[in-house]
């Protein structure tokens, strides 16, 4: 308990950067330009998040949690005060990389020092801590971000991270006593850059085709195949590897790979839509950025209960079946809801399919990591955090990508169909330097236009989530009911 705020502190470090950018996007882009690029800035965060996430768990293992810890601290840091003053789009995506490989440490770290420091029945109120915090980071992040864009400038949804990092870090370094027996390690390098370049390789296929090359072009299909080759030799040296960095054996767990699914899937349509709804709101029906991150505090608020509701429930029941059937519904049902939203839809409405999703949303991202640590053995604690931040990570960045992938290329496609050519070569010459003050200063034609591609590009972002929540549901009912260890 005398560490915990500092554990909280970093943790809300990486979890508010995922999200606070969100409501800033348009105003970002509008002065940088880059609209084809902006899937990127929320990309590469969490590709760089992933492919550092496996390491960490064995660097932690190797030299010491608490050390990794700081060092994560440090990178995150530099990272913040970069994107803080960068001047380009190229800029602010490679910054957001850095932030992205101290973020892998800061989620790696604290999962798994407090799984050390916790015993198995006690996970799920520990845990419950940090899923609340999550839960507390998507609903400051964009109202944060928001905020600040509005009041101040973008630049510091960015700089605001250093003091909460160096109070962080303080409590870190001097409460933190070593966590764990420290182990000797053999790291699998070769692993984590065949992991590292298969996920870069899934991004790339999915934010590229269809907006900057046909699927069908031969860019798109030898990056698929580089993608396929790269997953078999990662494959290979796994199975071959001392200690794999993304260890195959665990997945054998049946409970342990449902969990890594289920966080998969919760990382697709969370990121996916924190990134995504409050572009639709400024666009489509002018709101400011601080409105538009207060839209989503419905569905915020509602995985937040749910997020702190279902750690105490686990404990108390240690059902982990039927809370994560139960939150797959919700889930599920939420998602299918938002295939109803049109440019008609009531706020309220709208509030109300937000808030379904949002309380399937809590469940999952909390019932999953306890899910995932109680099925394997305490020496593979680190690894198993590793991988449960590694699966939502990657689910994010391929929510990301994919839904960047659909809504940009609906959007110009609408815009197309909608606009006179030279209206159309006029806005997509200006490269996505379009912000809300912008589209209220276009000829009405024009305006109702662009509005009505951006609300048919976001329910087309519907379209594709709906079917991954009934997914989700579908393999929730094969978690095998067990009791967890005192």
């Amino acid at each position: 308990m005398r560490v915990l705020p500092g554990l909280l502190l970093a943790m809300l470090l990486a979890q508010l950067d995922a999200m606070i950018v969100s409501t800033a996007l348009p105003t970002i882009v509008g002065e940088m330009g880059g609209v084809d690029q902006l899937s990127w800035v929320v990309t590469a965060y969490t590709l760089a998040t992933l492919a550092s996430t496996p390491l960490y768990g064995k660097f932690g293992d190797l030299y010491g949690r608490k050390w990794i810890l700081v060092f994560a601290i440090v990178v995150f840091m530099l990272g913040s005060a970069l994107c803080g003053v960068a001047q380009t789009i190229g800029q602010l995506i490679a910054f957001r990389a850095l932030q992205g490989i101290g973020a892998g440490g800061l989620l790696v770290g604290v999962i798994a020092i407090i799984g050390h420091l916790a015993t198995p029945r006690e996970r799920g109120k520990f845990q419950s801590f940090i899923a609340a915090l999550g839960a507390v980071a998507m609903i400051g992040g964009p109202l944060v971000g928001g905020f600040l864009t509005d009041a101040a400038s973008w630049r510091w949804a960015f700089l605001i991270n250093l003091p909460i990092g160096a109070i962080a870090l303080v409590i870190v370094v001097t409460r933190l006593n070593h966590v764990g027996q420290r182990v000797e390690h053999r790291i699998d390098y070769l692993g984590a850059l065949l992991v590292a370049l298969f996920a870069v390789a899934i991004v790339l296929v999915t934010s590229w085709g269809g907006v900057k090359y046909d699927w069908g072009s031969p860019q798109i299909l030898l990056l698929a195949a580089a993608g396929v080759v790269v997953f078999v030799a990662m494959l290979l040296v796994e199975r071959k590897a001392a200690e794999p960095v993304l260890p195959l054996r665990l997945f054998a767990i049946r409970n342990f790979s449902i969990a890594q699914i289920l966080t998969f899937l919760v990382g697709f349509a969370m990121y996916s839509m924190v990134a995504f709804l409050p572009l639709y709101q400024q666009s489509a029906h002018g709101y400011s950025a601080t409105s538009s991150g207060l839209l989503l505090l419905p569905m915020l608020g509602a995985s937040l209960v749910t997020t702190m509701y279902s750690g105490t429930l686990l404990t108390k029941t240690d059902n982990h079946r039927a809370i994560l059937i139960g939150g797959s519904f919700l889930f599920a049902a939420g998602l299918c809801l938002l295939l109803l939203v049109d440019q008609g839809t009531s706020e309220l409405l709208f509030s109300l399919y937000m808030i379904v999703f949002g309380l399937g949303l809590g469940v999952l991202f909390q019932v999953t990591v306890v899910t995932a640590q109680n099925s394997v053995e305490r020496a593979n604690m680190g690894v198993a955090s590793s991988t449960v931040t590694f699966s939502r990570s990657i689910g994010g960045s391929f929510g990301v990508a994919l839904f960047g992938s659909v809504f940009t290329g609906r959007l110009l496609d609408g815009l197309a169909q909608r606009l006179p050519a030279d209206e159309y070569a006029r806005l997509a010459g200006e490269s996505g330097r379009l912000d809300p003050a912008g589209i209220d200063g276009l000829a009405d034609s024009v305006r109702q236009g662009y509005i009505a591609s951006v609300v048919d590009a976001t329910h087309m972002l519907f379209v594709w989530a709906a079917p991954f929540g009934v997914l989700a549901l579908v393999i929730a009912f094969a978690v095998r009911a067990h009791k967890t260890a005192e």
